[in-house]
């Protein structure tokens, strides 16, 4: 098999440019190497990150760490196997977990919050948006994001497998430019470093790139479950929403910082497809419609000239039944689409507020999802 070639087109500053980052820690960094939760190295990261957002930047950290901690705490020398033991593991060490990061951040003037996902989290649409509205918010709030799997509840029909996927799919969830993989590794070798002396670190590659899969790789301890093939696979899963991927050594000093300046540190997996584009593209073509919405002369123009939210008070009929998170086609007074997106309200919902200011949603329904009906960025024209 023939090694996967470097892409040859100039260096990408991925970090630099990017505006919202999602940082993903394995457990061989958090508890540095199984001996149980690294608090230096947790506080090291929250002085870097402070200083991502000193420069304008959001950041949503996805930590790996919960099981390795319950183990240590629980003395138990080798990972389990089985679910309910690993569940009992997470539950015991997710403890440990959320008071270390909330500790050492705040040192910094960095709020934490802890979120837990699990995969019909972000499989159910309702879901999907209530999980994207919460992290969106915490960010807007100033606030870090400290997500990590649900183990103590999943299950082998639903569980991400590792949290490389799960930083991906966050990455997808919330729109993230960028996805930073720190691993103990020092990026994507051509070969197994550890087994071939003539290896060499790519420091930039195509993201979704077949050949790269071709590295396959276990995981790399008994500590964690990935290895560098699920990152590879992660970096592809990231691209798909348009977000770039660095896998980086996170022993290396002042590593995010460091990339955020533009250094060339690790590999960088380069995403395609522009981000807007590639949601864009989802919404179009991979949804299937549940129900319409016509619109007076005022609202259609907002959203097909001027590049605005629908809001319930441009709204005259709503047509079909469909629940929160549907995609709903937006049709003119003449019947002509226009638009489609994710509606952040029912269709019984959306009769009751239809025609009225987002003011007045929460006074008529007794609560308020969002004020839009569908946001800008769930939105497609057509």
């Amino acid at each position: 098999m023939s090694a996967p070639s470097a892409d040859q087109s100039p260096a990408r500053p991925v970090v630099a440019d990017a505006q919202r980052v999602v940082i993903k820690v394995g457990s061989s960094l958090v508890t540095n190497d199984g001996k149980g939760l690294d608090a230096d190295a947790i506080a090291e990261w929250g002085r870097q990150i402070a200083q991502l957002r000193q420069a304008g930047k959001q950041v949503a950290m996805v930590s790996s760490g919960a099981v390795a901690e319950g183990m240590k705490r629980l003395n138990w020398v080798r990972r389990p196997r089985e679910m309910h033991e690993l569940q009992a593991a997470a539950a015991v060490g997710q403890m440990g977990l959320a008071q270390v990061y909330e500790t050492h951040f705040r040192e910094f003037g960095l709020p934490t919050a802890l979120v837990l996902l699990t995969h019909e989290d972000l499989s159910d649409r309702k879901r999907y948006l209530n999980a994207r509205a919460t992290l969106l918010t915490l960010l807007q709030l100033g606030v870090v994001p400290i997500i990590n799997e649900n183990d103590t509840v999943v299950t082998d029909e639903i569980k991400f497998g590792d949290n490389d996927t799960l930083g991906a799919l966050v990455a997808n969830l919330i729109d993230a430019d960028a996805l930073i993989i720190l691993t103990d590794q020092s990026g994507l070798f051509t070969a197994d470093p550890r087994k071939d002396p003539q290896a060499r670190l790519l420091s930039q590659v195509t993201a979704g790139d077949a050949t790269l899969e071709g590295m396959a790789g276990g995981a790399g301890s008994s500590i964690g479950k990935g290895g560098m093939i699920t990152k590879v696979l992660a970096a592809k899963r990231a691209a798909s929403s348009g977000a770039h991927t660095v896998v980086a050594s996170g022993r290396t000093p002042d590593v995010l910082v460091r990339l955020a300046r533009g250094e060339d540190i690790g590999t960088r997996f380069i995403a395609m497809t522009p981000r807007l584009a590639s949601r864009k593209q989802w919404l179009a073509d991979h949804l299937q419609l549940r129900g319409s919405v016509t619109l007076d002369a005022g609202a259609a123009k907002a959203l097909s000239e001027d590049g605005k939210s629908l809001l319930p008070i441009g709204v005259v009929e709503v047509s079909g039944e469909f629940e929160r998170g549907e995609v709903v086609a937006c049709r003119d007074a003449s019947g002509r689409e226009i638009a489609r997106g994710l509606i952040n309200y029912s269709s019984s919902e959306s009769r009751l507020i239809m025609r009225k200011a987002s003011s007045e949603i929460e006074g008529i329904l007794g609560f308020i999802e969002e004020p839009e009906l569908i946001h800008r960025d769930n939105l497609i024209l057509r």
